[in-house]
């Protein structure tokens, strides 16, 4: 398939690079920074682009079978964050022009507030509370995907992210803010990055979890 990539230059963008085009995918990577993407492949075009802007991204869409957005913002606690909303409405108007009707993107377990009653003292208390801006512009951005009916997307959320390359476990998905067990509650707080590319690449030629969220985890977590 034909993909364009944002976030690229990101942790979880770099292994989806990798394993697309180890997959034989063509891959058109969206950057800021070209320099920061050292891949180099003959089915890689890495290209600069502003990912608030429609105009910037249609060019690049044109042609695409389908966008991945590992993009990801930090958490601020003055003014809040805003980039996962801008930067969707933005995608979603150059995929409209583009005439691409297919997305894949990532936020995380637990960005709807009232999901994290059955999580430990830890990440409810300590952990959630640092990134709660991070996390409520995931959930507005998820709420403006599902208010979209022209365009087929799939939000996946992984649980904590660790910079670990893929493995070959299974995964455990539910459609909702997190993975329960037969007890409810939550099953392994992380996942390697790595793993999370291939759910995502996993999902582009399946219609399982078109326009849904699915909550992710892998069987060893």
């Amino acid at each position: 398939m034909k993909i364009a990539v944002l976030g690229a230059t990101g942790q979880t963008g770099q292994y989806l690079v990798t394993q697309a085009l180890n997959q034989g995918h063509s891959v058109t990577a969206i950057v800021r920074n070209p320099g920061k993407l050292t891949v180099q492949h003959e089915k890689l075009k890495v290209v600069e682009g502003n990912i608030f802007s429609e105009d910037s991204l249609k060019p690049y869409f044109q042609g695409q079978d389908a966008i991945i957005s590992c993009l990801g913002f930090p958490p601020s606690y003055i003014t809040g964050v805003t980039g996962y909303t801008l930067s969707m409405r933005a995608v979603v108007n150059a995929m409209r022009q583009a005439q691409v009707n297919r997305v894949i993107t990532m936020t995380s377990w637990y960005t709807d507030p009232t999901s994290v009653t059955q999580s430990s003292y830890f990440i409810r208390f300590v952990l959630l509370p640092l990134i709660r801006s991070v996390l409520t512009n995931m959930f507005e951005m998820e709420h403006f995907l599902k208010e979209t009916q022209d365009v087929i997307w799939t939000i996946v959320r992984p649980p904590g992210l660790k910079n670990l390359p893929a493995t070959a476990n299974e995964f455990l998905t539910h459609e909702g803010y997190f993975v329960p067990n037969s007890s409810g509650l939550p099953v392994g707080n992380a996942i390697g990055r790595g793993d999370v590319a291939r759910f995502m690449l996993s999902i582009l030629n399946s219609d399982n979890w078109f326009n849904k969220a699915v909550a992710i985890s892998t069987k060893n977590e």
